[in-house]
C-alpha cells in the first residue's frame, strides 16, 4: 500500500515510517520540522539526541534495505500539499503533522493563533488535495481523547444514540476540549465529517490516549531513535515523570492528581495505526477509534514510576504541585475501546514492563535532561 505520513519527523511519525516500511508498505512522508523549532523556542530539546531526517533515512535504508521518500514542506501551503499528494497518489494518508501541545497553545494570542492556523488549515489542505487527486484515499487522522473532555457519562467511540423530546438520532458525541490545541482537533473532526459527507471521502479519526515510551523494535541503531520530550509544554505526564526520576527530581502531578486519561505505549500506537491503515472504512464513511490501553490517574502514574525506578536503585518522591491548568482534578472517566481490539489489537506489554525499558534507556541521556532541568516545572498557566 502507498502510505504518506504527514509529520514524518515527529515522535510518532518517524517510528511509524519504519514500522510500515518494514511491513512492506511503500512509505513517503512530509515534515517542515516545526516540532524541532518550537521545542528549541521554549528553551528545551529532546532527551534523545535525534539525528537530521536525511541521516535517519540513510541509516534506515542501510539496515533494512528498504526505501522511504521524504518531502520538506509546510502543509499550510496549499500548493505544496496539493503537489505532494498529486505526485505520490497515496492510498492512505496518516496525518500526524500538527502541533500537539495544550500548554504551548495557551501561552498567548500569537501561540494560540499559530497552533490553530497550523493545525486547522493544514488539515483542510489535505482534504482538498484528496478530493482533487485521490478521492479514494483513506485519511487516517490523529485526533485525541482530549476532544471529549471529562464528561460525567461513559465516552463512546465517536457517536452515540440520543432521544430528545420523543425523537431519536445517532449523533457525534459532544466535544469539551480543554485548551486551544484541543479545540483544533475538534475543528478538524467537524471538517473531516463534512468532507466525507459532501465528497464521499473516507476517514478514520483516531482519538488517541497519551503516548509514552522511547523505543520500538525497529530502532536497531541510535540514529533511528525518535524524539523524547520532557519539558512543560511537550513532555506528556508519564514521559515527564520518567525524565524527572532519572535526574532525581520529584515527580510532580498537578493539583490533586486525580486527572484520569487513557494511555498507550509508543510501540502499541504503531500497532493500532497500522491496523487502522490496513483495514480502511468504506467510501464516504467517517469512523472513530478510541486508541488507548488502560486508564490511569496522574497519581497512579507517579506511583508506577516510583516503583519501577526503585527497581533500578533510583529513589524518587512525589510532590503534588499547584495545577497551572483549569481542569477537573477528580472526575468520572470511562471511555469505550472496542473497535481496535476487534481488528486484532493486543497490547504488547504492561505499563510496568514498558517503564522497565523506558527508564534505563533514558538514563543513557541523563545529562541532556539535567541540562534542561529548569524547563520541566510549569510556567505556562491557563489564567494569565
Amino acid at each position: 500500500m502507498r502510505i504518506m505520513i504527514m509529520g514524518m519527523d515527529g515522535y510518532l511519525g518517524w517510528p511509524l515510517s519504519m514500522y510500515l516500511s518494514a511491513r512492506g508498505h511503500e512509505v513517503s512522508g512530509v515534515d517542515n520540522f516545526t516540532r524541532r523549532r518550537i521545542v528549541k523556542e521554549i528553551g528545551s530539546w529532546s532527551a534523545t539526541p535525534i539525528k537530521p531526517i536525511e541521516q535517519r533515512i540513510k541509516t534506515y535504508e542501510k539496515v533494512s534495505g528498504k526505501k522511504v521518500t521524504f518531502y520538506s514542506g509546510d502543509l499550510t501551503h496549499s500548493d505544496f500539499t496539493d503537489l505532494v499528494i498529486k505526485r505520490e497518489r497515496p492510498e492512505t494518508i496518516v496525518h500526524l503533522g500538527e502541533i500537539p501541545s495544550a500548554p504551548y497553545s495557551m501561552i498567548d494570542v500569537e501561540h494560540c493563533n499559530f497552533v490553530q492556523t497550523n493545525n486547522v488549515i493544514g488539515n483542510n489542505n489535505i482534504l482538498f488535495a484528496m478530493h482533487n487527486h485521490v478521492p479514494g484515499c483513506h485519511l487516517l487522522k490523529l485526533g485525541t481523547m482530549g476532544e471529549y473532555g471529562t464528561p460525567n457519562v461513559d465516552i463512546p467511540e465517536g457517536f452515540f444514540e440520543i432521544e430528545y423530546r420523543g425523537r431519536k438520532d445517532r449523533l457525534p458525541f459532544p466535544k469539551q476540549p480543554g485548551s486551544w490545541y484541543h479545540l483544533t482537533k475538534a475543528h478538524d473532526t467537524n471538517n473531516i465529517i463534512f468532507a466525507c459527507k459532501i465528497w464521499g471521502l473516507r476517514s478514520t479519526d483516531i482519538m488517541q490516549g497519551v503516548v509514552h515510551g522511547i523505543v520500538t523494535d525497529d530502532m536497531v541503531d541510535d540514529d533511528l531513535l525518535t524524539r523524547y520530550d520532557f519539558d512543560e509544554a511537550f513532555g506528556t505526564a508519564l514521559n515527564r515523570f520518567c525524565a524527572q526520576a532519572v535526574i532525581g527530581h520529584e515527580l510532580t502531578p498537578y493539583g490533586k492528581g486525580g486527572q484520569t486519561r487513557g494511555y498507550i505505549a509508543l510501540r502499541d500506537s504503531m500497532q493500532c495505526l497500522t491496523l487502522a491503515a490496513e483495514n480502511p472504512p468504506d467510501e464516504g464513511e467517517y469512523r472513530v477509534f478510541n486508541q488507548f490501553e488502560e486508564c490511569y490517574s496522574v497519581n497512579d502514574l507517579a506511583e508506577h514510576v516510583v516503583k519501577i525506578a526503585g527497581e533500578s536503585g533510583i529513589e524518587v518522591k512525589i510532590w503534588n504541585i499547584e495545577n497551572p491548568r483549569i481542569e477537573a482534578e477528580e472526575h468520572y472517566y470511562n471511555p469505550d475501546r472496542e473497535l481496535l481490539p476487534k481488528l486484532g489489537f493486543r497490547p504488547t506489554n504492561t505499563l510496568d514492563d514498558e517503564l522497565r525499558m523506558t527508564i534505563p534507556k533514558l538514563t543513557q541521556y541523563k545529562e541532556r535532561i539535567e541540562v534542561k532541568r529548569d524547563r520541566i516545572m510549569p510556567t505556562i498557566r491557563w489564567k494569565n
